[in-house]
């Protein structure tokens, strides 16, 4: 559903961090830019998150210690089991950096891998820089605790099937809707807040994105 924003995002991503990293000037770490994509307007707070290279690599994982690991790229249908063998290898990973998170390329395999980080009781935290989109935000949500510092970004919209039909196309207790709102409540929303947040996302088209700060996320889910 989300295979062709997460790279629409990306690449509006890549086209944006220059325009940021221009504004930053070498005794300044933070300031408030926006720039205009497609109809959208980002929000950019700080210079974009540095991607670490890792001591090893599972899919878009990379280790960085016994206990942490950082989220650098799309997911698809290897990647609850690249996880998984992640998990094996290190038993101690109790947080995941999101640095750069575009989405998913399946949507099926990212709520699983979601399921998987939940139950767990791993830790997501968005560092300042870190920018986090698309199905990229569902797994944020699956942290046992949730932490966006200030300067971090998310963007969220509609789903889209194969045929182009988007949530608002199907009745609301409709399979395809409720998969996401079941998938909520299980990251601990209650039902009220999964209602809300779900028509939040779902208000904005499948080819743009709205461009949220650590602030505005809060607003909709508990942040630590």
């Amino acid at each position: 559903m989300r295979k062709l924003i997460a790279l629409f995002l990306s690449l509006l991503a890549l086209a944006a961090h220059p325009a940021a990293a221009q504004q930053v000037i070498s005794d300044v770490t933070e300031e408030t830019v926006f720039v205009s994509n497609g109809g959208s307007e980002r929000f950019v707070a700080s210079a974009p998150a540095a991607i670490p290279q890792g001591i090893a690599r599972f899919g878009p994982f990379r280790v960085l210690d016994a206990s942490r690991v950082a989220l650098v790229d799309v997911t698809d249908a290897r990647s609850p089991a690249q996880f998984a063998a992640l998990l094996k290898a290190f038993p101690g990973v109790s947080l995941i950096e999101m640095i750069d998170c575009p989405g998913t390329e399946d949507d099926r395999a990212n709520l699983a891998l979601g399921r998987l980080i939940h139950a767990r009781g791993i830790a997501t935290h968005v560092p300042a820089g870190g920018s986090v989109r698309s199905g990229g935000v569902e797994l944020f949500l699956a942290g046992a605790r949730r932490i966006a510092d200030p300067g971090s970004e998310f963007a969220v919209h509609s789903w889209a099937d194969e045929d182009g039909r988007e949530a608002r196309d199907y009745p609301e207790n409709a399979p395809e809707n409720r998969a996401y709102l079941d998938y909520y409540a299980e990251m601990g929303m209650t039902p009220a807040e999964a209602k809300g947040f779900y028509a939040m996302t779902n208000s904005v088209p499948f080819e743009s994105a709205l461009w949220l700060g650590a602030p505005d996320m809060a607003k909709w889910v508990r942040l630590d």
